[in-house]
């Protein structure tokens, strides 16, 4: 298996980051949307940038008849993800007080993305998962969003410790939003984020 960068590495980091220009949209009447994360979000999570969109729509077309593409949340506030990155970060601090801050934040960035480079926070990154065409969604081996603890690490695309079916279900997800241009980030099989030709080749 190749190499996972984390979120926190200074090499992601270090990727330059331009205002695109493009209005933040909102997905509802495109996507099947999920309101699970509405609670917190109050409604921000339904929006991301005009190409993520775009590139969803085309991922859609190209999945296999009968499956749907279940949008669970986009943009994210600032504030929110601050408020997600730590209150993991100190979930992991009480069940590891021996490890450093560095470790804690590493540790920390396999599920949350640190706040200051965080691609949900500018409308880039989006949580989903695969529906049937009656909007059922499919077992993808694990609950949206676990974490791995939650999931003793099954929540990594790649993991060995999922069904056949869940396997199968996640590289027909994987291949459509590749195909579209979208990178999903490995730690977290519903993470994808939208990034260029020269970010890609970065990694």
């Amino acid at each position: 298996m190749s190499e996972i960068i984390l979120m926190s590495d200074a090499r992601v980091a270090a990727v330059p980051v331009e205002e695109c220009g493009e209005a933040l949209v909102d997905v509802r009447g495109a996507l099947l949307v999920d309101d699970r994360k509405h609670e917190d979000a109050q409604g921000a999570e339904v929006h991301l940038r005009q190409g993520v969109l775009d590139r969803l729509l085309r991922a859609q077309a190209l999945l296999p008849g009968g499956l749907r593409l279940l949008f669970v949340e986009g943009y994210r506030p600032p504030a929110l993800q601050r408020r997600y990155f730590e209150e993991y970060a100190d979930e992991l601090r009480a069940g590891h007080p021996d490890w450093s801050a560095d470790r804690i934040r590493t540790a920390a960035s396999r599920f949350v993305s640190p706040p200051e480079i965080a691609p949900h926070s500018a409308g880039a990154a989006v949580d989903l998962t695969l529906a049937d065409a009656d909007g059922r969604e499919l077992d993808l081996g694990t609950e949206m969003n676990a974490s791995p603890e939650q999931s003793d690490g099954a929540c990594y695309t790649a993991a060995a410790t999922i069904t056949d079916e869940a396997r199968a279900h996640r590289a027909v997800l994987g291949a459509a939003l590749a195909a579209a241009g979208l990178v999903n980030y490995p730690t977290e099989w519903c993470s994808q984020s939208s990034l260029s030709v020269q970010e890609q080749e970065d990694f």
